[in-house]
């Protein structure tokens, strides 16, 4: 797979287009003012205290300017220095003003922006969080993990330098603009006459920067998609031999990301030395023509000097308002992006009115339903079944048949297509998520351990549970034998993703979390791949007194595991082809199960 097969993967599949929508933008500008609402009347507070500090700033050229012409020639002349000491006195109180608004600025501004960020992370975890089980399957965790750091970042530099920089040069553009009218109007405004080429290169750079910029993002996230992926997958990209393969492709969108940030390198080597360019032409001829009127009496030399400081601070206000214009951009994108991820609605919503469950028996039917992941392939075509509360059903069939489907359906991982199904007669979409999943817990074959000791991944379901809560749940499904031989015990840290234990030690604390949370409904899909067989007896055991008076579904290939099913349910393409406890459908010579039986019975040979 080329850059590009992985560009036109990621375009396609992306919460957002290249080319963004006007609507999107306008859902970004709403979540920004959203995060910073709550702080309106201190942002209010900074823009004044921002008037103060420019107004302070742009006073120093004035006193320079009363300095030189009202008090330097009293001196000359053998006079007092009252006038100088007391411009000097004032140029020492503007600039205290000026640090002392500026200090008071970033300690203020920098605790707003980390308040707006927290809530912006805050947001976007809890949303990831409530988002459904499709949505993650087709968002990928590179994508997941830009829109959280890089997006963040690009608006944390905005809220940082961005903001600060684009009001201080609006207001010293248009302070220094008046005042320099105001010194002498008819070198003011032959300065004015260089601003429509300034703003022909603002223009054109903004215009220019907004099309580079967004698709540096786009990039950025490739390359973050690829080296997550790559890195997650590492032990398969190993086996397989594909380091080369894998450092090819990342070459290739690595190589990409340099060729667009080398164009906004390039938009930036035309528009920051244009602006150097037009402010120094624009003080060689006020110094020229300036001069030429000090030697003919018509100008000072205060206010000559006055107006070259201004003229600097004129021209001085592009440069940042090119850097506002980087951040502004790649900030706008990430907005762009976090407001699309942000506006994406779970497709599993609570109800508006949700039933409260109460005490649960733990009864399950499907009423005629229908379901599937793709539209025109249906997985179960019309399915209709009910499972009496206490029943531990077993769900065996060839891959595809739809076995992990109904676990996920009874989940509520995802709804189905038409009919309904049911939790003691409520129809699950009735139900508030979190009462259940109290009542509903699933474990799977990828049995994901968290960072923590072995007793936190065990809690996991319960974090207010005992100690000797966490060590009756590792008993119950002999899990306790192996726990005490490890270093520390219940607290050993597990490593990342568990890799301090094997796949089956896993499996077995994966049981006794879900045993502690204690559900109503427990469904175990493909849950003993991992265990060998004295494990698998062990878990066998212990799981014939855990599901005791509770409903189980329990998926496997592995058909030790469905002997201590109450009920096998025989699926081929979504349909139940078998049903009945296990040693009647092994009796039956031309049954499925019988089948399958033999075959594993044979196998085990």
């Amino acid at each position: 797979m080329t850059a590009t097969d992985w560009r036109g993967k990621f375009d396609e599949q992306s919460d957002l287009p290249i080319d963004e929508t006007v609507p999107r933008r306008r859902e970004a500008r709403a979540l920004l003012g959203s995060l910073l609402r709550p702080y309106r009347w201190a942002v209010a507070l900074l823009a004044v205290v921002v008037v103060v500090e420019n107004a302070a700033r742009l006073s120093v050229p004035l006193l320079v300017q009363k300095g030189i012409d009202d008090g330097i020639p009293p001196l000359l002349a053998g006079g007092p220095a009252r006038t100088l000491i007391s411009v000097v006195a004032a140029l020492c109180v503007v600039v205290v003003i000026q640090a002392a608004s500026r200090m008071f600025f970033l300690r203020r501004s920098g605790r707003i922006g980390q308040k707006v960020l927290r809530e912006l992370r805050r947001r976007i975890f809890g949303h990831f969080g409530r988002l459904d089980v499709a949505f993650h399957d087709r968002y990928t965790s590179g994508r997941v993990v830009s829109r959280s750091t890089n997006d963040v970042e690009a608006i944390q530099d905005m809220l940082e330098t961005g903001f600060d920089s684009l009001i201080t040069a609006v207001l010293t553009l248009v302070g220094t603009a008046v005042l320099l009218v105001t010194l002498d109007v008819e070198l003011g405004l032959m300065c004015l006459a260089a601003f429509p080429v300034l703003v022909f290169l603002v223009w054109w750079f903004h215009r220019e920067s907004s099309k580079t910029y967004r698709e540096v993002r786009e990039i950025s996230a490739l390359v973050i998609v690829q080296f997550v992926e790559t890195m997650t997958g590492i032990k398969a990209v190993q086996a397989y031999r594909r380091e080369q393969r894998n450092q090819e492709i990342f070459e290739d969108v690595a190589d990409r990301y340099r060729v667009i940030n080398e164009r906004t390198f390039k938009l930036l080597a035309v528009f920051m030395p244009g602006v150097k360019l037009v402010g120094n032409l624009t003080t060689g001829v006020v110094l020229l023509y300036g001069g030429y009127r000090v030697l003919h009496g018509q100008m000072t030399i205060g206010t000559l000097a006055a107006f070259l400081l201004y003229l600097r601070m004129f021209f001085e206000p592009m440069q940042e308002i090119s850097q506002f214009f980087n951040t502004f951009q790649s900030a706008s994108s990430a907005l762009e992006k976090l407001a699309g991820v942000l506006a994406e609605k779970p497709a599993i919503a609570d109800p508006a009115e949700p039933v409260a469950l109460g005490a649960v028996r733990g009864e399950i039917a499907f009423r005629d339903v229908q379901f599937s992941y793709v539209q025109g392939r249906p997985v179960l075509p019309d399915l209709t079944l009910t499972i009496p509360a206490g029943q531990t059903v077993a769900l065996v069939g060839t891959t595809g048949a739809g076995k992990t489907t109904i676990a996920k359906l009874v989940s509520r991982f995802y709804d189905p297509v038409s009919g309904a199904v049911t939790l003691d007669g409520t129809d699950l979409r009735d139900v508030a998520q979190a009462d259940l999943r109290r009542h509903v817990v699933m474990v799977t074959q990828e049995n994901f351990m968290f960072g923590g000791t072995v007793a936190d991944n065990i809690r996991f379901g319960r974090p207010d549970a005992s100690d000797e809560d966490v060590r009756a749940a590792a008993r119950a499904v002999g899990a306790d034998g192996f726990i005490a031989a490890l270093p520390e015990g219940y607290d050993t840290d597990v490593a990342k993703r568990g890799g301090r234990l094997s796949a089956g030690q896993r499996q077995l604390i994966a049981f006794a979390r879900a045993f502690l949370a204690d559900p109503a409904v427990l469904i175990l899909d493909e849950a003993t791949s991992s265990l060998d067989i004295p494990s698998e007896r062990m878990v066998q055991r212990a799981l014939e007194t855990v599901l005791a008076d509770r409903t189980a579904l329990v998926i496997a290939h592995r058909l030790s595991t469905v002997q201590i099913a109450d009920r096998v349910l025989v699926l081929e393409n979504g349909r139940i082809v078998e049903d009945g406890p296990p040693d009647e459908l092994t009796a039956r010579d031309d049954g499925h199960y019988a089948a399958l039986h033999r075959s594993w019975v044979q196998s085990l040979a």
